[in-house]
């Protein structure tokens, strides 16, 4: 697993590293080194790692289609430190899925709805609570066979529609799912392409997704701990059978889900 845990020496120099797209690659340094942090000109933010308070850790994220390098500008006591990470494609495969024509191509009447629900996913995933809400290690919200990978490019209907924003986990309908880790719920209702749709807010800019429930057992607003029940799965909106999508959404972007909790949690906790 390259580039897993990134240290900062905050020094003047010049350093080059790999993220691939749609993926997250974790910063640390000790907390009197965190100093202002920026992606181009948007701040990113040091959290205390919950382990070890002498830690602050920032996450960043690459968008599953960025093809340009992303540079981080670290400043400490007016001393730069740049990180460079190039951007390297992802092995990602290709898979056919046969849905309901209208979920491929909806009709009028649903393009508002299907617009609105996008506009307040993005309004959610874009604010970033400046704080960590969870103190122990992400687990998966089901214990099953994984049936597709996140990245995989999305035939419906024989039409190429998009990328797989995240893992689909086999889960036959009416089995529970979990939180993965404690937060506050930030979306519980039931949307066009998603179905029924949690979406948990883990703070530092980290949320998580779980779509396709028959049931949803939570509120907006609602304080969660890990290992919650918080619905049950099912087979509601976009799908061609029961199963759970859970994505994981780090700094406004997809990124893989297995990857992301292997790398957090190896982290902030086994280090």
């Amino acid at each position: 697993m390259k580039n897993l845990l990134i240290l900062l020496i905050l020094v003047s120099n010049l350093l080059s590293y790999e993220i691939v797209n749609g993926d997250v690659e974790i910063l640390k340094v000790d907390k009197n080194s965190a100093g202002k942090l920026y992606i181009d000109k948007k701040e990113l933010f040091w959290f205390t790692n919950p382990a070890n308070k002498d830690e602050k850790v920032a996450f960043v994220s690459s968008n599953y289609r960025a093809k340009n390098d992303i540079v981080v500008k670290s400043i400490v006591d007016d001393k730069e430190q740049i990180l460079t990470f190039k951007v390297i494609k992802g092995d990602y495969k290709q898979e056919k899925l046969t849905v309901e024509k209208s979920k491929v191509k909806p009709p009028k009447t649903v393009q508002e709805r299907i617009k609105k629900e996008l506009e307040e996913a993005n309004k959610i995933y874009l604010s970033t609570t400046k704080t960590l809400l969870f103190n122990s290690k992400f687990t998966l919200p089901i214990n099953s066979k994984i049936t597709s990978d996140f990245g995989n490019a999305r035939v419906f209907n024989n039409t190429l529609s998009s990328y797989h924003s995240g893992t689909d986990f086999r889960a036959a309908v009416g089995s529970t799912i979990k939180a993965c880790n404690s937060g506050v719920v930030k979306l519980a209702k039931d949307r066009y392409y998603a179905g029924g749709s949690v979406v948990i807010d883990h703070g530092a800019g980290i949320y998580s997704q779980y779509y396709h429930l028959s049931k949803i057992g939570v509120k907006v607003g609602q304080t969660v701990k890990k290992g919650e029940v918080i619905g049950l799965s099912g087979a509601s909106g976009r799908v061609n059978g029961p199963h759970l999508h859970f994505g994981i959404i780090v700094n406004g972007n997809s990124v893989n889900p297995t990857d992301f909790i292997e790398k957090i949690n190896f982290a902030l906790f086994d280090r």
